[in-house]
């Protein structure tokens, strides 16, 4: 069972959840993945209301959006279970099923292909429209040496990429 909400009514919470982290749950060819994500911007884009999440070039997560760009956003209510976002933000999903290996119950989305989170029941339906890579030859240099230090063989930093995704729908999972 679910209860539609108006996502701007939690507007505050969310954004005091994120600083603790909440869950972007992605999902293409019957693989469902989920990551802690503590970066997002909850606002309205082109008069749409939007959730944007910050994912990095590297993450599986981002393989996952280009085969299909809807995503949730579960967000616990409540204390939620630090166990859960532990576990998110440490392993990947290339190398685990992280649902699987914490029992999370998925919640089927009314309007996007991507499931939702029973433990964390306030949920945010996201179709993708738009993207934008960082362009980190504008980025002050403070910021470059605290969230982009490491360069690989060929040059290469970390970067995230931001995805304006448009709230289609928002809920909260009840027994």
């Amino acid at each position: 069972m679910r209860k539609n909400v108006e996502v701007f009514d939690y507007a505050g919470h969310i954004c005091k959840a994120l600083k603790k982290g909440v869950l972007l749950t992605t999902a293409s060819d019957d693989k469902v993945n989920t990551m802690t994500i503590g970066w997002g911007t909850l606002g309205i884009e082109w008069n749409k209301p939007v959730f944007v999440a910050y994912v990095r070039e590297s993450r599986y997560t981002r393989q996952m959006l280009r085969e299909n760009p809807e995503f949730t956003v579960n967000i616990p209510l409540g204390e939620g279970d630090s166990r859960i976002l532990s576990h998110c933000g440490k392993v990947s999903g290339r190398d685990a099923d992280k649902i699987a290996d914490l029992g999370l119950t998925l919640v089927p989305s009314e309007k996007v292909s991507v499931p939702g989170l029973k433990e964390l029941p306030l949920t945010v339906e996201c179709k993708v429209i738009y993207q934008k890579e960082q362009d980190l030859n504008v980025l002050p240099e403070a910021v470059l040496d605290r969230f982009y230090p490491a360069v690989n063989d060929e040059g290469f930093r970390d970067y995230h990429i931001a995805f304006y995704g448009e709230i289609v729908n928002s809920y909260i999972a009840e027994e």
